[in-house]
């Protein structure tokens, strides 16, 4: 769904006229719309029907109201390691702790004179004055998987079954579409199975269906690699197409054989969105990592990650506003960042000698071609993880699950690079200083896509739900 700027059919002027009579009444406000009626002030208001407004119309005026113009052409690629690295191995080396605690691996220089990071990372270590890491991120809940998914990605744990939305949702519910192409993509596929069976919040929650992301569901690195939502599917249901009347003649014309899943129930708008996305020849070549120079494909790596990042980029340049990555889709049977050292999860060796090759070279090649291309300032890459791992190597050899501290790092987007923000104790165990909790994280988010934190977006029973929670503030070193 588009939702309407000020120069579409639902324009705060529609209201203007109504709402002042009442505002007139209060005098007070402090952030306008651009037809100068406040949302403070709408909201103080404090109901719609004593002024004739439709929900539609309220909440097209919060949108309007919930983001900076000025970094409309922001865009954002989070890439969500899942299974959680451990910060002793990576970001935050102790090189100074014993032996069971430093781990294996060597702290190296790199390019910037604030910080050292793990020798398993050297091209990261040429770049390191493009990113910036917080070593001082923790939460206090549950330490599993799926609720560090929910806070790290929307802000919040879900709790009385609001399910809050993910922050590339909420873009597009407060931004919409640029393009024909989607707002918002998860590469390569969602999250799956972690050990626990509560959502991982990487959907639109109570915003609804509609404003769901675009899922790839598909390994960008193998050979002949199609996009199956920009195919065409074998038959079309007809009782699905009965309410689409006006959309059957071209269907029919068009695509001689469309059908949507059929676990899905599609409103009008998805139907919308899923036809012009299927038949747009600038999404296909969005897609189309053919077109991509052999050495350029190389370069980020030919694996399922490396060639996610490269998508990235191609879809930020044709006009999406949101990528998700996820490195991996599970824990179990996969050599992961989730080091618990036995059988089915990854020993460290396994993270060394797997997993940290393919992350570095499809990483760094990201931060590069984005530089190179004149991207970065405009494309926020945020590193985040669910938790941290212990400080003391278990009896497996591994580490097991910390949520009471752990690193991510951001570059772009307003960032500036090279820096550290927070401190861990002597054995990386808790913030020595400056702790970060998710709402923070995903409120930095939010602020380098120049969205404001005081925005409500139309929460469960249509109440206003705030986008952060009230005295959240962005992490705003990371900006200088």
């Amino acid at each position: 769904m588009q939702v309407p700027q000020c120069s579409d059919s639902i324009r705060s002027s529609q209201i203007r006229e109504p709402l002042q009579l009442m505002l007139d009444l209060t005098g007070q406000g402090s952030t306008t719309t651009c037809d100068g009626i406040t949302r403070r002030d709408f909201l103080q208001v404090g109901t719609l029907s004593a002024i004739g407004l439709s929900m539609a119309q309220h909440q097209a005026l919060l949108a309007t109201e919930g983001s900076d113009l000025e970094h409309e052409n922001r865009s954002a690629i989070m890439i969500f390691n899942l299974g959680a690295p451990s910060q002793l191995d990576t970001w935050d080396p102790k090189p100074d702790a014993p032996r069971e605690v430093r781990g294996p691996f060597k702290p190296i220089r790199t390019q910037s004179d604030e910080f050292e990071i793990s020798e398993i990372f050297p091209r990261h270590a040429k770049i390191a004055d493009q990113f910036s890491i917080v070593r001082s991120c923790y939460h206090t809940a549950a330490a599993v998987h799926d609720t560090g998914h929910q806070m790290m990605q929307t802000g919040r744990l879900f709790t009385g079954g609001i399910n809050t939305p993910h922050a590339g949702c909420a873009l597009e519910f407060l931004r919409g579409r640029r393009n024909e192409l989607p707002a918002h993509v998860i590469l390569p596929e969602p999250m799956g199975p972690t050990g626990g069976d509560i959502p991982h919040g990487q959907d639109a929650g109570f915003l609804g269906k509609a404003h769901d992301p675009f899922v790839l569901n598909a390994d960008p690195s193998v050979e002949h690699f199609e996009v199956p939502d920009l195919r065409p599917p074998e038959t079309i249901g007809e009782a699905r197409l009965q309410r689409r009347r006006r959309l059957r003649d071209i269907v029919d014309h068009t695509v001689k054989n469309f059908e949507a899943s059929p676990n899905a129930e599609l409103m009008d708008a998805n139907f919308a969105a899923a036809y012009r996305l299927m038949t747009s020849s600038k999404a296909r070549e969005a897609f189309d990592l053919s077109q991509e120079p052999l050495r350029v494909r190389e370069r980020y790596g030919m694996t399922r990650f490396g060639q996610c990042c490269l998508l990235a980029r191609r879809l930020v340049e044709a006009g999406v506003r949101f990528v998700t990555i996820n490195t991996f889709i599970t824990v179990f049977d996969e050599i992961t960042w989730d080091i618990h050292g036995s059988k089915p999860f990854t020993s460290i060796t396994g993270m060394r000698d797997i997993v940290a090759p393919m992350y570095d070279q499809g990483y760094s090649a990201l931060i590069e071609d984005l530089l190179d291309r004149g991207m970065l300032d405009d494309t926020l890459v945020c590193n985040l993880a669910e938790f941290g791992r212990t400080p003391k190597i278990n009896p497996a050899g591994g580490r097991d699950h910390w949520p009471q501290c752990w690193s991510v790092y951001f570059a772009g987007g307003g960032i500036q690079g090279g820096q550290v923000v927070g401190k861990s104790d002597e054995i990386g165990a808790y913030p020595a200083e400056r702790p970060v909790a998710p709402n923070e994280v995903v409120a930095t988010i939010y602020k380098s896509l120049g969205l404001d934190l005081e925005t409500h977006l139309p929460g469960p029973q249509s109440r206003p739900f705030p986008l952060v929670d009230f005295g959240t503030a962005p992490i705003n070193e990371l900006f200088g």
